[in-house]
């Protein structure tokens, strides 16, 4: 009988990409590789790659830790049903096919994510405007980077970034505005400390309405009106023209309509200015002359220029600066947009939008639409543009389309109006979603579900902020019977009848077709050309190395072999428009008058605040995928509404209480938040994370509260300004649940899932955070269960409320009860193993959790990790005393969580401060803080400021 040799197991680096925002970091794994498996063991930033050097943040650093298969979506699903792949993609076929012969193409959409590859993209765009013939396909990129798209095609022709990153470090003066870079983009934040403490020299002045972490390396700040960014540098256009500082005759040499630009700017004066950003003169005058006396200036903007009803203008407004005065096409210059998502820009390249062809052609111009038909042999073309994503959904609504496939995305919770997605989402014939999750607020209206591939399994490129191609390597197989989004595609497209045009079996195939796409008659007048790369063979793909557009292949040459000895083509990265040559037809770059326009959100006595949005350090988008690590919600463990002090007097409300947000558009379903006061808000103005949805809260839709207004030209929503009023919201019973996701027997054989759904139905309003067991002695059998706390509220009083639990919790579970004049203690233990705990009052949780040392007894509000520490684990009866009596071990009293790396918090790194450490590397040689992936150091920055006492001696 033969005898079953052993695996032999080899440690293997394989090298990828990180699937976050538009950085587009360099990832090492290190892997150890036997003939039957895969697994990933240590994850670090990939040293030699150009974007990060070898930097991660916290979420890239954390990747491990969201890569199981705990709640993926595994298998085809129909009416909830789980079925085979042939039987869904024949329905999907069969509906595309019938709904095109009854209603014509434009009744189909796709509505796509910047979360795709390349080649994803690629296919998806191929099979809806080529063979399906429409342009109803767009994607959630529509709401993070459109408007600056719009910008930089109307002024130099072409979709194109004309910056890098290491622009950001060698210039002389950065504005960072419309983003809050320290928790949006660690890692160029950090390259950009780096850069200032090499030249202090370089003056870095950020503009945002709110004073965030990116202020802690700020020389100054300005905290300009939402919404005034227009004015604001019209303002700098026309004081850089009273002063000289345009040569005009130069200008003119590379592009035009500066004296049109400069008579509309020059309409206002610093005192206009003042008024519409609401900031005082010195403070405005000494930006001007910043910028005005920099020899090389950026300006780097994100989302707070972009989701503006004149998100267009805005862009165009900086572009304009920047054309007039010389600062662009040169080392440390420039307008750069940064992207928020990892191939944000690849969609826009091979044309994800539903105003865009392929490619960085036209769907207006006659020739391009030649062109791609001619290239794709394609049956059918659009007739114009398609889509937009409000308009799409709006179509949904009305009627008009009848069937969309929504792939990556989760658009009810990231669109505006979610009222309004959601009535046209359970309107529309057929809905189909592709997506690596078996739950979210869009899967609830799928008719059809789809398993797609994640990070770590999906195969191909994204590019990244700065036009730089990289691979995104599949290192481990498909889990279940998912597949990768281009595969589900072109086996949609063969039942349709097109076989031939997508019979790929290899993203290389993919790649190559749409590079040669690039350059199909393009004959240098688009700067996307790629075609130096479109007869890569599946190695030399498989071995490609980041690779920076526009390109130069040195005399044709070849070097560089990959593993298998093939050569690559030698490839040279160029600047763009480094010759003043730019894509318009004469060759000009344009500046383009443009004017402020106030919001079209605009508050009102019914809704007298502003309500700003957008990420917090550690999540990610909606959480699906950040969300299954605890430790990346220590830090910001659910989402506040964050109100200046002013404001919550008036309100008669403070940090922990419930209020409500309503505005013309949610009315009648309310919005609630805890409250966080925050002296860094201005007055009428308010700002929540965007990240928590119905998935992590009864009242988590942030989304409701946006009307659907959007810029006229790009269609990019206003998510940076609603109108919304607030209310104080009162419960009878304020408390938390601590619930194990399993519970062990009683005879111990026999481990048995939690359900808490079924208390959150008993509850008026509860918002979910998963805990960390740090306990490392904690039974293997019981360390595996998922620890959450549910934040609840109840009309019921907590004896009423505590009684309307108990049913709920497992039967031959041992339940202890105190109740309190000021609160209630319920417990659940299966031989003497803690299952559940709540702790209930009548006020809500008013202190913060660095305030927790006061509460050591007497109190329902205790710190989660403590009860993390004790659930799932035998608990003695000195310790169910002090939970009774609400008595917090004191190693859990030192606030919240600063470092998710090391997990230090607040009270630890005051109490070093107040103990002599006076700098962010002090705090790291003694804590540890800020050593690692470095997210946490801007905050550390902030507590130095705040804590650090320099005493003085009177002579």
């Amino acid at each position: 009988m033969a005898t079953r040799q052993p695996d032999i197991m080899s440690e293997q680096l394989r090298q990828t990409t990180c699937p976050y925002c538009g950085v587009g970091c360099g990832v090492d794994i290190s892997c150890n590789v036997s003939k039957r498996a895969v697994t990933l063991d240590t994850v670090k930033g990939t040293p030699e790659h150009p974007a990060n050097y070898g930097r991660l943040c916290v979420k890239g650093t954390n990747l491990l830790e969201t890569n199981d298969i705990n709640g993926r979506l595994l298998h085809p699903t129909m009416a909830g049903q789980s079925v085979d792949w042939d039987t869904a993609t024949d329905k999907i076929a069969e509906k595309i096919t019938s709904t095109i012969a009854q209603y014509g193409a434009d009744a189909v959409a796709f509505y796509v994510s910047g979360q795709l590859l390349t080649e994803d993209y690629y296919i998806a765009n191929k099979l809806m405007k080529g063979y399906i013939g429409s342009a109803n396909i767009d994607t959630n990129s529509r709401l993070c980077m459109s408007s600056a798209v719009a910008a930089y095609k109307r002024a130099f022709g072409e979709d194109v970034v004309p910056c890098d990153y290491t622009d950001l470090e060698c210039t002389d003066l950065l504005v960072i505005t419309g983003s809050n870079t320290a928790w949006a983009h660690p890692v160029l934040f950090q390259r950009i400390q780096r850069a200032k403490l090499k030249n202090p020299n370089m003056k870095v002045i950020v503009v945002d309405p709110r004073k965030t972490e990116t202020c802690t390396i700020a020389d100054f700040h300005l905290p300009l009106k939402p919404g005034s960014d227009v004015a604001l540098f019209n303002g700098l256009l026309s004081y850089a023209s009273q002063r000289g500082r345009i040569d005009r005759s130069a200008v003119e040499t590379y592009a035009e309509g500066l004296d049109e630009t400069l008579n509309s700017a020059n309409a206002l004066t610093l005192d206009d200015v003042a008024k519409a950003c609401d900031l005082d003169i010195s403070s405005i005058k000494a930006f001007f002359d910043a910028f005005c006396e920099a020899s090389r200036a950026l300006t780097f903007y994100s989302m707070g220029v972009n989701q503006s009803s004149a998100g267009v203008d805005k862009a165009q407004a900086i572009i304009n600066c920047h054309l007039a005065m010389d600062l662009i096409a040169k080392d440390g210059c420039g307008p750069f947009s940064i992207t928020g998502q990892p191939n944000a820009m690849g969609g826009r390249e091979v044309g994800g939008l539903a105003n865009m062809l392929a490619a960085h052609m036209d769907l207006e111009n006659p020739e391009h639409i030649s062109a791609v038909k001619t290239y794709w042999n394609a049956p059918v073309m659009p007739k114009g543009q398609g889509l937009k994503a409000v308009d799409l959904f709006n179509a949904i609504e009305s009627g008009k389309v009848k069937f969309v496939w929504i792939m990556g995305t989760n658009p009810v919770v990231s669109m505006p109006n979610r009222g309004q997605v959601e009535r046209a989402l359970s309107k529309c014939d057929m809905v189909v979603v592709s997506d690596i999750v078996e739950s979210n607020d869009t899967l609830n209206y799928a008719h059809i579900a789809l398993p797609a591939t994640g990070w770590s399994e999906k195969d191909g490129t994204v590019t990244n902020s700065e036009r730089r191609i990289s691979r995104q390597r599949g290192i481990l197989p498909p889990p279940g019977n998912a597949k990768h989004d281009w595969q589900i595609l072109c086996e949609v497209a063969g039942k349709m009848g097109f076989g031939k045009a997508f019979n790929f079996t290899h993203p290389s195939q993919i790649f190559c077709e749409y590079a040669g796409l690039t350059g199909y008659q393009n004959n240098g007048k688009r700067q996307l050309d790629l075609s130096a790369l479109q007869a890569l063979s599946e190695a030399q793909y498989n071995g490609l190395s980041p690779l920076q557009w526009p390109f130069q292949n040195v005399n044709n040459g070849v070097n560089t072999p990959t593993p298998n000895g093939d050569l690559m083509p030698k490839l040279i990265s160029k600047r763009p428009f480094a010759d003043k040559q730019f894509s318009t037809p004469s060759g000009k770059a344009k500046l383009i008058p443009v004017t402020y326009k106030a919001p079209l959100q605009i508050t009102s006595d019914a809704y007298p605040f502003v309500a700003n949005s957008g990420r917090a350090r550690d999540q990610w988008h909606t959480m699906t995928r950040t969300g299954k690590a605890a430790k990346l919600l220590a830090h910001m463990p659910s989402a506040y509404v964050h109100i200046n002090p002013s404001d919550t007097a008036k309100l008669g409300v403070e940090s922990g209480d419930l209020v409500s947000l309503s505005s013309a558009v949610c009315k009648d379903a309310p919005v609630i938040y805890p409250v966080r006061t925050d002296t860094d808000m201005r007055k009428g103005e308010v700002f929540i994370p965007i990240h928590w949805s119905a998935q992590w809260g009864s009242h988590s839709k942030l989304g409701a509260l946006y009307a659907s207004a959007v810029d006229p030209i790009s269609g990019q929503p206003e998510l940076k300004h609603a109108a919304v009023a607030i209310a104080p919201v009162h419960f009878a019973t304020y408390g938390k649940l601590f619930i194990s996701s399993v519970l062990q027997s009683t005879d111990s054989s026999e481990i048995r899932p939690f359900d808490d759904d079924a208390l959150k139905h008993v509850c008026d309003y509860w918002n979910k955070i998963p805990l960390e067991r740090t306990d490392a002695s904690a039974d293997v059998s019981r360390s595996n269960a998922a620890l959450s706390v549910l934040n609840v509220a109840s009309n019921r009083g907590r004896r009423d409320f505590t009684q309307s639990l108990i049913p709920l919790l497992p039967q031959n579970a041992v339940l202890v009860q105190f109740h309190h004049h000021t609160y209630s203690v319920c417990l659940a233990l299966m031989d003497n193993i803690l299952c559940f705990a709540a702790f209930l009052g009548d006020e809500p949780e008013k202190a913060t959790i660095a305030q927790a040392a006061a509460c050591t007894e007497n109190t329902w509000s205790v710190p989660n990790s403590w009860l993390a520490s004790l659930l799932n684990t035998p608990i003695s009866l000195d310790t169910q005393r002090n939970l009774l009596r609400g008595q917090v071990d004191d190693v859990f009293l030192n606030g919240d969580v600063v470092c998710s790396c090391f997990e230090v918090r607040e009270k630890t790194i005051t109490d070093a401060i107040t103990a002599g450490c006076s700098t962010v590397a002090s705090l790291g040689e003694q804590l540890k803080c800020g050593t690692n992936c470095g997210s946490c150091k801007p905050a550390l920055s902030q507590f130095i400021d705040k804590y650090l006492v320099i005493e003085t001696q009177s002579v």
